[in-house]
Formats: C-alpha cells, structure tokens, sequence
C-alpha cells in the first residue's frame, strides 16, 4: 500500500520538462517536500532564468516557489534545515506562499508575479500563476515607484560606496537585474510583446520607449556572465543607468491616464 502511494505521488512531479542541469537539485526539493510537508505541500514552481538561455549552470542559482496551505513556523524551521543541501545544489531559499497570500498581494507585488506567470514550469501541483489577473494601474503604480526607489538607491549607494568603483559597480549589477522585471512589466502595460531573455527585452523596451539601448547592454551582459564592471568603466556606466531608468520612471508616469 505505502509503495503504491509512493508511485502516484511520483507520477504528478513533472521533472523531465527541465533543463537536465537542474532536474537532480529540483527532484532532491521535492522529494523533502513531500516528506516533510505531506498534504500541506500545494505546489512547486521553477521560476526565472533556470527556464532560459540566460541561466549559467556554473554561477546561476535555481529560484523556486512553494506554495502550501497554510504557513507554520515549523515550515521555515524546515526549510532553513536545507540550508546546507540546497547551497551545494545553487537552490536559492523558496519563496514560500499560500494561494491566499498569492491572491492578496497582486496589488503590491504584482510586476513579480506577472513576471512569474510568464516564465514559470510547475513541477508539482496545480499552477498557482496561470489564473491570475492584474490591474493595470497597480502594475503601473508598482513600477514607477520601484523605478524611483532604484534612482534613490542609486544616489545613496554611490555615496555610501564612496565612489569606490567595485562597490559601486556590484549596485550597478543588482540595479541592471531589477530593471529587466521592471521593462517587461512596462511592456505588458503597453501590450507590448514580451521577451523571457533578458537582452531581447531590453531592445523591445528601448524601441517601446525611446531610450539607447546601447547605454547598459554592456552592463546587461556583464550581470549575464557574471563579469564586473572594470574600474575605468564604472563612472560611465553609472551614468548610463541613471540616465535610463529617469527617463522610464518618467515615461511609466505619463502612462497614469492611459493604464
């Protein structure tokens, strides 16, 4: 009886959609899953760049969201207990959710989650994303104050990097990062066509909304291979982003009376 449970619960993961680089650390996810969640455990969702051509097997880590039924402390105390495993196996810590969570916070973090419907791969369960519908001014509203927030960032960062190019140039690549998610809801906004990959969008948002794509493609493709910026590059790279993300944040906001 136990080994016929086993089998149908093996037979609802859907590993073999995956990329083989991350097949082994996502089945090691979901197997402790089951075991330790049992029927608290809803889903398991691979999200991001481990479903792209953008992922890198040797730097790129593996981002997932659980989704259970209801959250205990006990569930982190058990997943903290991966910690070490899912280290060695480039598991990024969960994102551990319930689908009222989910359906409660799409006015606040819906630029993520439309990006998770977009580019996610259910390995287990029902898909929490694909039913989810978004507002268009709470997008645009999102990612015009992240936008703003990125240039107050920008600001304090150099000042309290003190202008010391590899600091300063490790905010520039968390910065590069955070503007694709941005660009792609901004898209959406315009019904634009949107990319996965990260460079494609960038061209697709620069032709959408009049920027030189030129001016972070390099830093786009450096945040890509996990290269740093050299230290005679930084100033004008960090003027190059600045540039660009003003003039989204401007153009997001004239987007107000059209969204």
């Amino acid at each position: 009886m136990v080994n016929e449970m086993t089998e149908i619960v093996t037979d609802q993961i859907n590993i073999d959609q995956l990329r083989q680089e991350i097949r082994a650390p996502v089945e090691f996810l979901i197997t402790r899953l089951q075991e330790d969640l049992g029927d608290n455990l809803q889903s398991l969702c691979v999200v991001g760049s481990a479903l792209t051509d953008d992922f890198d097997p040797k730097h790129s880590d593996i981002n997932t969201v659980i989704t259970v039924s209801r959250r205990t402390h006990q569930h982190l105390k058990l997943l903290a207990g991966y910690g070490p495993k899912m280290g060695k196996l480039k598991l990024r810590a969960p994102l551990l959710m319930t689908p009222e969570y989910i359906s409660q916070s799409l006015d606040v973090f819906g630029v993520e989650f439309l990006d998770f419907q977009l580019n996610h791969a259910v390995v287990y369960g029902p898909d929490p994303f694909a039913e989810l519908t978004f507002r268009k001014e709470d997008i645009r509203l999102q990612c015009e104050r992240q936008l703003k927030a990125a240039l107050i960032n920008l600001r304090q960062g150099y000042i309290r990097a003190q202008g010391k190019p590899k600091l300063v140039g490790e905010l520039l690549l968390a910065c590069v990062a955070e503007l694709t998610i941005l660009m792609r809801a901004m898209l959406w906004l315009t019904d634009g066509e949107r990319d996965r990959l990260a460079l494609p969008t960038l061209q697709k948002a620069a032709d959408k909304f009049e920027f030189d794509a030129d001016k972070i493609t390099d830093l786009m493709k450096m945040k890509l291979q996990h290269h740093r910026p050299e230290i005679d590059q930084v100033e004008k790279i960090f003027e190059n982003i600045y540039q660009v993300i003003d003039h989204l944040a401007h153009r997001v906001d004239q987007l107000q009376n059209k969204s």
